[in-house]
């Protein structure tokens, strides 16, 4: 129902899209019919959602950032401010591909920097972080860590966005959380909480900055 989220005056919501409880759409964003949005979301100023897109809960998705048919997100994602998503890898104007977009998975808790581009066909797993001006043209693991153009994996990022540094023994420890990750056959997973868990109160909530996390390593 309309009266469980909330939308700025200039926003429009197209009859046929579905929106979760608690979430907040402001302005000049548009979500047309057919979309289907979570829970507890927010779609910065100048968003699009098109239709057939789907959408967890608790996404937070920046600033001029187009959703285009064929993206699946699910929960706890988070798209930085101008970052791209396509759906035809060979577009051609004079072709009309209706109806052969391609699908691009974004899983739960993966980040996207600012002005980054996910080129369409990808899956980008579970907590992978993208740096800022990437461009993504393969599927990433689960907590990969992608910078360049093409992105490339550099290394591994915990639930709370700290490079992991792994012992000999394949274990790192994320600074903020405590959490214990193993690498193992090029992949990673957290030991403490499972990758669909959601994290508990305490941990929610940051208190101490980037910068100051940098001066403690």
């Amino acid at each position: 129902m309309e009266s469980d989220y909330f939308h700025h005056k200039t926003a429009v919501i197209d009859e046929g899209a579905i929106i979760g409880a608690g979430t907040h759409i402001w302005h000049f964003a548009h979500i047309c019919s057919g979309a289907h949005i979570g829970q507890n979301c927010s779609f910065g100023q100048n968003t699009m959602v098109a239709s057939g897109v789907v959408i967890g809960n608790n996404v937070k998705v920046q600033n001029s950032v187009a959703i285009y048919t064929g993206t699946e997100i699910e929960d706890d994602v988070f798209l930085g401010p101008s970052c791209v998503l396509t759906n035809v890898t060979n577009p051609r104007s004079q072709i009309i591909r209706r109806g052969l977009y391609e699908t691009t998975r974004i899983r739960r808790g993966a980040t996207v920097g600012a002005n980054a581009t996910l080129v369409c066909g990808i899956t980008l797993g579970r907590y992978a972080f993208v740096a800022a001006g990437a461009v993504v043209c393969q599927d990433i693991p689960d907590y990969g860590f992608v910078v360049g153009v093409p992105g490339r994996c550099k290394g591994w990022m915990s639930r709370h966005g700290h490079i992991l540094k792994f012992d000999d023994a394949g274990l790192a420890v994320c600074p903020e959380s405590g959490y214990r990750y193993r690498l193992e056959s090029d992949k990673v997973h957290c030991l403490d909480l499972p990758e669909d868990a959601p994290l508990p109160a305490e941990l929610s909530v940051g208190t101490v900055s980037y910068d100051q996390w940098k001066e403690q390593v």
